[in-house]
């Protein structure tokens, strides 16, 4: 049997709540650029002073048939990239529909995500941040597995270069898009 990305397994275990992201609600993005799979890079300090970002970050998405590192289900919070990136693709029209724009992070490189953004139909970018730029600015929640270091999920709710709200842990993935949406519905217009 090939392993298959958009599946999620039964009996994920749960994150928990450590505290990492209790510190980003007032922080202040830096005025850096992240590679976008639409072409060109993406400011989202600067493009979060004319409407409001929810920026959700994720470890790795996988790809059909190619195994993740060893042991992927057993980590807290790592399995269900794709199902969450789907799950954004699918809410999309209505995070429009509030004015919202949507982006995917993780810390895979550009050509990888814009084969996965091509492969899943995402109408929205994912922004890579391979080099750590702003997971380092903003202290973003990490781990590390096959020497890679992934960020660990989160949404951030951005306006006007400012985290308004940083919901974490993200579980179960698959409805991280309802949990988004749900917050920037409860956020004053």
């Amino acid at each position: 049997m090939s392993h298959d990305p958009t599946a999620l397994p039964a009996h994920l275990p749960t994150p928990v709540d450590d505290g990492a992201t209790d510190h980003l609600p007032g922080s202040v993005l830096p005025p850096l650029t992240l590679p976008a799979t639409t072409g060109g890079v993406v400011d989202l300090r600067r493009l979060s002073t004319d409407r409001r970002l929810v920026v959700f970050a994720y470890p790795r998405t996988g790809r059909p048939g190619v195994d993740p590192p060893a042991g992927w289900d057993e980590i807290p919070g790592a399995r269900g990239c794709t199902p969450q990136a789907c799950a954004f693709r699918d809410l999309a029209a209505q995070f429009e529909t509030l004015g919202v724009q949507v982006f995917g992070l993780s810390t895979q490189d550009p050509d990888y995500q814009h084969e996965v953004a091509t492969r899943l139909h995402l109408p929205y970018s994912l922004l890579s941040d391979a080099e750590l730029r702003l997971t380092r600015a903003l202290n973003l929640p990490t781990f590390e597995v096959d020497g890679m270091r992934l960020l660990r999920r989160l949404t951030m709710i951005i306006r006007s270069g400012v985290i308004e709200r940083a919901l974490y842990p993200v579980f179960p993935p698959d409805e991280a898009a309802v949990q988004a949406l749900s917050a920037v519905q409860a956020l004053p217009r």
